[in-house]
């Protein structure tokens, strides 16, 4: 099967505490992995609500095997001085940095053992935890309902995985461990992608910017009124599709077929409608296969206003050209 179709087939296919739910307790998800976890406390008097999900990483400093270490900054610290959270925290602990395939495994098991709300999983991490939570984030965007990083960085690469990521970044201006500039490379790199995204510079502030950030209780009501980005269809009549009709030719030198079938737009290879994929509308030249996944399908024009190529806008950028008008049709159609 060709590559792409492989990719978009792909796109479109207990823990309960024993103690007090109040309270932040040593859990395991496999045997490198340790983790605080705190429940609200309703939890276990409201049988039927799920709940919101932050997950905390945080910085180097806390690495090793002595969970207590965790509770030394952020939402676990303020846990521990008597806060009360309304959504459930986990504060895993790593031990050689943040490993995405871990941590993604650790996120599941803990949503299919807990009451948790799957529109409402929230990222945020300090200095090597800020770098995790760009890192996770942009490797399982379709994960997470929106990430605040503070005082990280890292690649810029599949920053556009982001584009429909509400995100609120934070850092020092006189930070002298994880320059400002990591930062704002990373903003200014996703700005191309997406204009919301929100960024906060402390102009005092060292590398101690998420004290600020997480005693900020606008910082959580930003956070939790913020919702995993879904696609909703825009129906339009089959004369509209007719415009993106035509042959592309992959980046493995394979045709793809783009053609109108009734009311739908679909997408499948020229030898044979073996694997056929609908193309659902979003916005204007902009199309996706799963409401859950933000990779889309976007077709570009030329200087005339003419589609002469699409792009696929997921786990890499790959662009299509068109190569022909018509499409393959089999004999006696």
């Amino acid at each position: 099967m060709n590559r792409l179709l492989h990719i978009l087939l792909s796109g479109a296919l207990g823990l309960v505490c024993q103690q007090a739910y109040s309270q932040q307790t040593p859990e395991k998800f496999i045997q490198e992995t340790r983790y605080l976890l705190y429940m609200p406390p309703a939890y276990s008097s409201d049988s039927s609500t799920r709940w919101p999900l932050v997950i905390f990483l945080h910085g180097s400093g806390e690495s090793g095997m002595d969970l207590e270490k965790v509770k030394m900054h952020g939402p676990p610290k303020l846990v521990e001085q008597g806060k009360k959270f309304p959504f459930i925290l986990v504060s895993p602990q790593a031990t050689n940095g943040w490993q995405s395939p871990v941590l993604i495994e650790m996120i599941r098991s803990v949503k299919s053992s807990l009451r948790v709300d799957p529109d409402r999983i929230y990222l945020t991490g300090l200095s090597m935890g800020g770098f995790g939570t760009w890192d996770l984030a942009m490797k399982y965007p379709e994960e997470f309902a929106a990430i605040a990083p503070i005082c990280g960085g890292g690649d810029t690469a599949k920053i556009y995985r982001l584009q429909y990521m509400p995100v609120w970044n934070f850092h020092g201006a006189k930070d002298d461990a994880v320059p400002l500039s990591a930062s704002e490379k990373m903003m200014n790199a996703l700005k191309r992608y997406n204009k919301e995204a929100r960024f906060t510079i402390y102009p005092e502030a060292g590398h101690d910017s998420w004290t600020a950030t997480y005693n900020n209780d606008s910082f959580y009501t930003w956070l939790l009124g913020q919702k995993r980005f879904k696609f909703t269809e825009t129906k339009l009549p089959a004369d509209r599709f007719k415009q993106y009709e035509g042959e592309y030719l992959s980046n493995e030198n394979d045709t793809l077929v783009v053609y109108v079938k009734g009311d739908s737009l679909l997408l499948n290879t020229a030898k044979g409608r073996n694997y056929v994929i609908q193309l659902k509308n979003y916005a204007p030249d902009i199309f996706y296969i799963n409401e859950n996944n933000p990779a889309q399908i976007r077709f570009a024009r030329n200087r005339l206003g003419t589609i002469d190529r699409f792009i696929y806008e997921g786990e890499d950028i790959v662009v299509f050209p068109k190569i022909a008008t018509t499409i393959p049709r089999k004999k006696g159609k």
